[in-house]
């Protein structure tokens, strides 16, 4: 026990004024934007080597070069989460150009709600695909990286996006409240298979983060999925805000407001980080205290 403090000790010492991550290298998917996009540039300030993965490459060219401008290093790797050859190719990717992975982020995702008794098997498929199918195959390919020992550890983990939708269900979201449940069985499952090497698997449950993803459907926010549009975002929320406008509408959420990106992507940073360095197979609830 004392040697295990020592070293997270020493550990914290080594990066004062380098950054809690410095040296370490993290991928994070759906990095162009959104919480992805703050992740990326907290993860680079702590000092971390970041991969940003996004479907979309100019997003996430734009944030490598945010990142170099403010000093720090990074890579954009482009392509769908869910494609088949996509894991190997970003593992590869970071590998070649890095040497080593420490992190994986699984952020990428989207909504595509409609109620249980009107959606189809391809509404309840393709969620299923990115959320869960994605994150297990992404994380299979990096085993060979994870799945080792040395005289020296490293820091180094897996984080898995969740939602209070995963752990409470939500009215129309019948495929992502699947999904995002069957996100933390995964991630448990890897904290006990990956636990004696040293890695550690958390999963982050968010509540209500203002995204694209939160924003009004109505604004016209889509993402391309094997060739079709999605909509993104809450159908009639802006109806919803006006016929409401007298009523909080964070009534249910104790600090009375929905979070930032950049405060989503902290919670990351804190799972990430040796200050997490015995925190693993756990849910971080980042909601603002909705759901207790």
């Amino acid at each position: 026990m004392a040697s295990r403090l020592a070293q997270v000790s020493g550990h914290l010492s080594n990066t004062h004024g380098r950054g809690l991550l410095s040296g370490e290298v993290a991928i994070i998917t759906g990095g162009g934007q959104g919480i992805g996009r703050s992740a990326a540039l907290l993860f680079a300030k702590e000092g971390a080597k970041v991969v940003v993965s996004d479907i979309d490459a100019k997003k996430a060219a734009a944030v490598v070069n945010e990142i170099k401008a403010a000093g720090g290093d990074a890579i954009y790797v482009a392509g769908d989460v869910g494609a088949d050859d996509f894991p190997q190719i970003i593992v590869d990717a970071t590998v070649k150009q890095y040497g080593k992975i420490n992190h994986i982020v699984n952020n990428a995702g989207f909504t595509h709600d409609k109620m249980i008794h009107t959606m189809p098997d391809e509404t309840y498929d393709i969620i299923m695909k990115i959320h869960v199918r994605a994150p297990f195959r992404l994380i299979r390919a990096a085993a060979p990286y994870f799945r080792v020992k040395s005289n020296t550890p490293e820091n180094r983990s897996i984080i898995n996006v969740s939602s209070t939708s995963g752990l409470h269900g939500n009215v129309g979201q019948a495929n992502y409240a699947a999904a995002k449940s069957a996100v933390v069985g995964l991630t448990k499952t890897i904290a006990k298979e990956w636990g004696p090497f040293g890695v550690r698997a958390n999963t982050i449950a968010y509540g209500l983060v203002h995204t694209r993803l939160t924003a009004a459907k109505e604004d016209g926010a889509t993402i391309e999925i094997d060739g079709q549009k999605v909509a993104l975002g809450i159908p009639a929320a802006k109806q919803r805000a006006a016929a409401t406008q007298n009523v909080n509408a964070f009534a249910d959420i104790p600090l009375q407001r929905g979070a930032t990106a950049d405060e989503a992507a902290a919670g990351m940073l804190f799972l990430a980080s040796p200050l997490a360095s015995y925190v693993t197979g756990h849910t971080l609830e980042v909601t603002g205290g909705r759901g207790i």
